[in-house]
């Protein structure tokens, strides 16, 4: 019976009835190597591959893909165990000629008379991803199975029409991918930059005076204002890239205290950090969304004396080889360090004239800026991309072929 929202030309199959299942097998973790015949595992089905696969991650000597799974170009390898009912046979598929070979816990749909990758678009999108996530079985982990996957129901324009569609999309996707490569190559030569510019490698024209080292201490000021009211301010939660901060919610069970009275506030412009770390990386954050918001008490609260410039010592801190050897300095044992601010303050750093560091953190904030409108536009990209797959997908838009 044909769904009212399917085209009257398109055919409604079930999706055993588009090529034959079977499973893969073996490559444990410790049998792949930095080199050799490309595999596939389930779980980089996951976190490396969309849609598509486009480079391989994970290799094996001749000896493992003997006793493994080969795959062939046509092949969808769908993820047949996962954390979470949403993500449970999560699909790619594998356009490539040469031979590859996929490891346990993926199911492997060979195809015929369809085109694959419109498949897999399908099969990740809308209500089609909705129903298979009703098929995943379990608590802890959750798993899918073959039988399951074979009475999903596919609504198939013809196979021109599925070719224009994925050219379409594969265009798209193509624009996408040289925008996040631009962005990386915006965020490297930041980085490399930065590693100059931080430690006078690399010199701002008109600037050659000589740097000084000083005692970190000397130019902070410590803030310790307590919030007095219960939700009085929102809480702060730092950003992965240790930079800003983002605004998550009011405390309450979500947390470990329901009562938020007592926590240090953190003013607009304002440092704080986590005063332990478990790997030697402590991220530095500043304030720059809100009057004020809320941390932790084990979040010590900052600013700078006027002759240190905020966001110049902001990526002293995260980037600079000298925090990190003197951090390394304080490890005394156990898994955990501890940068309690009695210990940041005696830091040593050596940094240039104040009119340089305002330079520097100038033409870095420029850089931000820049990237950030790049990861915007990406953004819109993706989100359009995404728009017109939902339309394409279901026939309401219709290519000419």
């Amino acid at each position: 019976m044909k769904n009212k929202s399917c085209p009257t030309d398109w055919e409604i199959q079930k999706l055993g009835n588009l090529g034959t299942f079977f499973r893969g097998k073996g490559i444990a973790k410790r049998e792949t190597t930095e080199q050799g015949i490309p595999c596939i595992r389930y779980g980089e089905i996951y976190t490396q591959h969309h849609y598509y696969i486009k480079n391989f991650h994970s290799f094996i000597d001749e000896s493992t893909a003997r006793k493994s799974t080969k795959i062939q170009k046509g092949d969808i390898l769908f993820a047949g165990s996962g954390e979470t009912k949403e993500e449970i046979g999560k699909s790619v598929a594998y356009l490539h000629k040469e031979s590859a070979y996929a490891g346990g816990d993926i199911i492997i749909l060979r195809t015929k008379d369809v085109d694959s990758l419109f498949l897999a678009f399908t099969l990740n999108n809308g209500e089609l991803a909705r129903e298979r996530a009703k098929l995943g079985q379990g608590h802890s982990v959750v798993h899918i199975y073959p039988k399951e996957l074979k009475n999903l129901r596919i609504h198939l324009p013809s196979l021109s029409e599925q070719r224009k569609i994925t050219s379409i999309l594969s265009t798209w996707d193509k624009a996408i991918e040289l925008k996040e490569k631009l962005i990386e190559q915006k965020k490297e030569q930041k980085k490399g930059l930065m590693q100059k510019l931080l430690t006078g490698e690399v010199r701002l024209p008109g600037f050659n005076g000589e740097w000084k080292e000083i005692r970190l201490g000397d130019y902070l000021i410590k803030h310790s204002e307590k919030s007095q009211l219960n939700n009085q301010y929102p809480v702060l939660t730092s950003s992965r890239r240790g930079i800003f901060f983002q605004r998550d919610y009011y405390l309450g069970s979500e947390v470990a205290s329901k009562d938020n009275t007592g926590y240090n506030v953190v003013p607009y412009g304002y440092f704080t950090y986590r005063h332990m770390s478990d790997d030697l990386i402590f991220k530095f954050n500043i304030n720059d969304i809100i009057e004020k918001g809320i941390v932790s008490t084990l979040y010590p609260v900052f600013t700078t004396k006027e002759q240190l410039n905020s966001h110049f010592l902001l990526m002293k801190l995260n980037d600079g080889n000298e925090f990190k050897r003197f951090a390394l300095m304080q490890k005394q044992g156990g898994s955990r360090t501890y940068m309690y601010y009695s210990k940041l303050e005696e830091l040593k750093l050596t940094i240039p004239s104040i009119e340089e560091q305002n330079k520097i953190a100038e033409l870095f904030s420029v850089m931000n800026k820049s990237i950030h409108l790049l990861e915007e536009d990406l953004e819109y990209c993706k989100s359009q991309k995404k728009g017109l797959m939902q339309l394409l997908l279901t026939g309401k838009v219709r290519v000419k072929v």
